[in-house]
């Protein structure tokens, strides 16, 4: 399925940081998308979780562009963040019709695992606080 994709014409090393960047942003979508939700009420959750998704689907490629700025020599220093992503191209990356890529099935579940993150309930002890 992913023959051709762009992460399989990296060296082992470059796979390797990209997967390492790959997942810090990650992690740090998923925190800021719990920071940004754990206090807020359930109904106003999957709004938040949206407008983080765009922003993530719409910045990201320019953290990713640093990486292979990295990697490739001679690439110039650019925006590449372009125009916000269209609602069918998001609706594309989360049901996973989009791109046959890894970066685009990627991204898609990053999606969902935002939207768990962003509707787990806050722990007692945060709600004891609150309060």
């Amino acid at each position: 399925m992913y023959e051709g994709d762009s992460f399989l014409t990296l060296t082992v090393w470059g796979q390797v940081g990209l997967v390492f960047v790959s997942i810090t942003f990650a992690l740090a979508t998923l925190g800021i998308t719990r920071v940004m939700t754990v206090l807020r009420p359930l109904l106003l959750r999957p709004p938040i979780w949206f407008v983080l998704f765009i922003c993530f689907v719409w910045a990201s490629p320019q953290g990713y562009y640093a990486y292979y700025r990295l990697v490739f020599d001679g690439l110039p220093a650019q925006s590449v963040i372009g125009p916000p992503p269209r609602p069918e191209e998001l609706i594309a990356l989360l049901t996973f019709r989009g791109p046959a890529t890894l970066s685009a099935h990627s991204v898609g579940v990053l999606g969902w695992a935002m939207l768990v993150v962003a509707l787990l309930p806050r722990r007692k002890k945060c709600r004891d606080a609150a309060n």
